[in-house]
């Protein structure tokens, strides 16, 4: 199957584009990245390889979707997994044999990471700014006109103003087709919250529904269908609430940990990396037990998947590894619980049931 659209997206102040996690950008050699949170080397982007031109899917030794794409005149092709730790391993190594400007060597976590120029760069997607686009678009197809429908349901509903939505995924970067999905984005977490309860509201009257595939996505209630169409919606922070900058902070793996804990504080759970902070740390194995010096105090995702499946007051099941975080400004050291960590499968977020705790 091939997906095909001939809509351009010309980035207007290329030069004044602050890279924002999720914002995509196509590369001089035809690669579609998304950023990655909000920390970036001076003059790079951290970022994770989405589409890779059919052309050079060669190159990189993975199992692809069947589905292929085309932006403009290049056809793309999507790894079937995104973020398996094999996966990542083998695109980092086709990027350095072939694309060795993609790949920087981070001094604060002492690893190599995707983190490609600026200069690479030729077109960005900026999640509000194509959702603005495609609400002025006066010939819309049957996936435009359901996205505007449902966004104006979940604007008037939730409160959100339609500056603070945003659109991801194939529809931002104009090559959907109607088998597509509807991905959107809120800016802000009070506005993620006010969308989430509006999600809610919504699926109790029976304008839309939830679609739970796991556990996590019960959990996370950020799944659902609108008039037949799959949709999911994410969060991302404003400007105001991005508190650190690249830099702040040096990273150092001390070891794996698999434990039991306490959200405390849930307020920056919804973004990407998802941080919970924590207490009542309850080591799984005898590899986990710490110095109460060294217990961490947050536990922090990057891996989507787990953003938003835990709220205040909740117990989790965490296996990560523990990182030693060096606040370079003050001098601090606190710890904290990777999940995402780019070295094992089995690192995740488990929400854990009150009857479940109760057996322990």
């Amino acid at each position: 199957m091939l997906i095909n659209s001939s809509r351009q997206v010309h980035p207007k102040m290329m030069k004044s584009w602050t890279p924002t996690d999720g914002d995509a950008f196509l590369t001089r050699d035809n690669l579609v990245f998304y950023t990655f949170g909000y920390e970036h080397p001076p003059g790079r982007i951290l970022a994770f390889l989405k589409y890779i031109p059919s052309h050079h899917s060669s190159l990189f030794p993975i199992e692809y979707l069947p589905t292929r794409w085309k932006l403009g005149s290049t056809e793309l092709a999507r790894p079937r997994e995104l973020y398996s730790v094999n996966n990542l391993q083998k695109i980092t190594e086709a990027l350095r044999r072939s694309f060795p400007d993609y790949l920087y060597h981070c001094p604060y976590r002492n690893k190599e990471v995707t983190c490609p120029t600026r200069g690479v760069a030729k077109r960005v997607y900026v999640p509000s700014q194509r959702l603005r686009a495609l609400l002025k678009e006066k010939n819309r197809n049957h996936l435009q006109n359901l996205t505007s429908e449902l966004v104006n349901l979940l604007s008037s509903t939730s409160g959100v103003p339609l500056e603070d939505l945003g659109v991801h995924g194939s529809i931002a970067l104009g090559m959907e087709t109607d088998q597509s999905d509807i991905d959107l984005v809120a800016y802000g977490a009070q506005n993620f919250r006010k969308l989430e309860a509006a999600v809610n509201t919504l699926a109790e009257e029976g304008a839309l529904n939830y679609v739970f595939n796991n556990k996590l996505d019960a959990a996370r209630k950020q799944r659902g269908r609108f008039k037949g169409k799959a949709f999911v919606y994410t969060a991302v922070r404003k400007k105001e609430e991005i508190y650190t900058k690249y830099g702040d902070r040096k990273y150092s793996a001390t070891a794996p940990v698999r434990f039991r804990c306490t959200v405390v504080d849930d307020q920056e759970a919804m973004f990407r990396p998802a941080t919970y902070k924590i207490n009542n740390y309850q080591p799984l194995d005898p590899t986990s037990q710490l110095e109460s010096n060294r217990t961490p105090s947050a536990v922090v995702s990057m891996i989507g998947m787990h953003r938003n499946v835990a709220r205040k007051g909740d117990c989790i099941e965490v296996s990560g590894v523990l990182e030693r975080v060096e606040h370079l400004q003050t001098g601090r050291i606190s710890f904290q619980a990777v999940v995402g960590s780019g070295t094992s499968e089995e690192e995740y977020i488990w929400p854990v049931s009150s009857s479940e705790t109760e057996t322990q």
